[in-house]
């Protein structure tokens, strides 16, 4: 695991970067020391390297990744606020923002930018959340994401939006060509338990086949 050079200014914001892709990580990092005031703490590649660094660095915000290496980012989210309930948390993802956003605001975070989007809009979401305000693209609409994070929306009509977040981190796996026992692994999870999953998947879905799933998935869910 790669660890960021640390300013030594007590008074800036201190912003842990989590993204198990090390250019990625990089790109966030340099462009985050241009700014006056902040300070990257620390990098993770993973759900358990995050967790440490939460609670080793104390930082006061995070970007986070929805695909790691290990687990799913909506779970890190979760876990990292209920470690650290101040931290504000900022989801850097290649995910369809229209699927994720809402739950990644569920979980606990605070702001949801694209890795299509340029840096400058990673800056913007930082800054709209330290300011306390909800950030996403103007597409989405800040204040449709604000009125799910302060109440319970009804949800959509298409089928993949009833699933739970794990349902959808399994669906996911699924689509990525992940067998029963891998996503076991992945997870942290028994085998009998993800084949529940992929029973209930069926029955939300209305599939009527292993192979039916695994097409749905890899048709849309992005991986």
């Amino acid at each position: 695991m790669k660890k960021s050079r640390v300013r030594p200014e007590s008074s800036s914001v201190r912003i842990l970067i989590v993204d198990d892709h090390p250019v990625v990580r990089e790109g966030i990092a340099e462009r985050i020391r241009r700014e006056q005031g902040w300070s990257v703490c620390g990098e993770a590649e993973d759900g358990p390297g995050a967790i440490d660094m939460v609670r080793k660095r104390a930082p006061d915000l995070a970007t986070v990744d929805l695909t790691l290496k290990t687990g799913g980012g909506l779970e890190l989210i979760k876990t990292l606020k209920s470690i650290r309930p101040k931290l504000k948390v900022v989801v850097v993802s290649m995910h369809d923002e229209a699927l994720y956003a809402e739950r990644a605001i569920r979980a606990g975070a605070s702001g949801y930018v694209s890795k299509q989007e340029p840096m400058s809009e990673i800056v913007r979401a930082i800054r709209t959340v330290l300011a306390g305000d909800i950030a996403v693209s103007e597409g989405f609409g800040r204040k449709v994401l604000q009125d799910w994070a302060e109440s319970t929306p009804k949800r959509g009509s298409k089928p993949v939006e009833s699933l739970s977040d794990r349902e959808l981190e399994i669906l996911r796996l699924i689509g990525g060509g992940l067998a029963t026992r891998q996503i076991a692994a992945e997870l942290n999870i028994g085998v009998k338990t993800v084949e529940t999953y992929r029973l209930r998947l069926k029955k939300k879905l209305k599939l009527t086949s292993a192979a039916a799933l695994v097409r749905y998935a890899a048709r849309n869910i992005e991986g």
